[in-house]
């Protein structure tokens, strides 16, 4: 009977270790993903914002040029359409 027990234990020691070592697997390899895509993330965030500093500087700034942006025209519809419209 004590044999059993010790054939029981070892067993159940072995595949509890096995089960940690798997999960221990398992979340390295979900911290490996997420470094592999951070790192490429970053690059390509870092290379957008590299290749978007030569239009920024032609255009004045960000993507919309004022458009939407708050600006208050000083001009009513009937003045604008007197001056842009009617030509």
């Amino acid at each position: 009977m004590n044999i059993i027990k010790f054939i029981v234990a070892a067993l159940g020691l072995i595949l509890g270790v096995w089960v940690v070592l798997w999960i221990l697997g398992f979340v390295w390899s979900i911290v490996w993903y997420l470094l592999f895509f951070g790192i490429i993330g970053g690059v390509g965030y870092g290379a957008y914002k590299m290749f978007r500093k030569a239009p920024d500087k032609l255009l004045g700034g960000g993507s919309a040029n004022g458009i939407g942006s708050g600006v208050d025209v000083d001009m009513s519809w009937d003045e604008y359409e007197r001056k842009y419209l009617k030509k």
